[in-house]
């Protein structure tokens, strides 16, 4: 018995303000973590750009030394344009794949608004044919193992029916006063 109210009326293992601190230290070293990231990131990118472009010295140089330079820049510009265009009609083409597959995968899923069927009367030989083909041949008649029914069993009920209702009244009432209680809640209900 002990053992049931003690799992019921269990009391935390850290306290409130303990997890509000451990919280907040948390918070402070994904802050920390986050900005030496970004530092990391700048420091690489000086780094690759000073590998591959070192800084220029023109001061020393002829006008043909610096026209010459001015077209090596221009024919690298030019190499690495051509990357960029590489690189991004692959995207766009990767992007529009994706795309595609993504239509697809929802088709398959049935996430597409189905259109409303209307209802069709097919006989049951037009679905043996569909289904089977050639290989139909026996026509199916549902009729004809059916129950038979004569008219004349129900013709022999009905003459009571169809006469008047209130001479079927008349004549069933053999007591005068029933007719009378009959006769009495039907007026006042027209």
């Amino acid at each position: 018995m002990s053992l049931i109210v003690s799992s019921i009326q269990r009391k935390p293992k850290i306290s409130a303000s303990r997890k509000l601190m451990l919280k907040s230290l948390m918070v402070a070293k994904a802050k920390e973590e986050l900005e030496q990231e970004i530092l990391d990131k700048e420091e690489e990118k000086h780094r690759y750009l000073a590998e591959r472009a070192p800084p220029l010295n023109t001061s020393a140089l002829s006008l043909g030394q610096l026209q010459d330079l001015c077209r090596e820049l221009h024919a690298k510009i030019d190499v690495v344009d051509e990357e960029r265009y590489d690189i991004e009609a692959k995207v766009m083409l990767n992007t529009r794949e994706i795309k595609d597959l993504n239509i697809k995968v929802l088709d398959l899923r049935g996430k597409f608004k189905r259109p409303n069927l209307r209802r069709v009367r097919v006989s049951a030989d037009a679905i043996l044919r569909s289904l089977l083909g050639s290989k139909h041949k026996v026509s199916m008649d549902l009729r004809a193992n059916l129950k038979s029914v004569k008219k004349e069993d129900t013709e022999k009920k009905r003459p009571v029916e169809d006469s008047d209702w209130r001479k079927n009244v008349e004549a069933m009432s053999g007591m005068e006063g029933r007719k009378k209680m009959f006769d009495a809640a039907k007026g006042p209900a027209q």
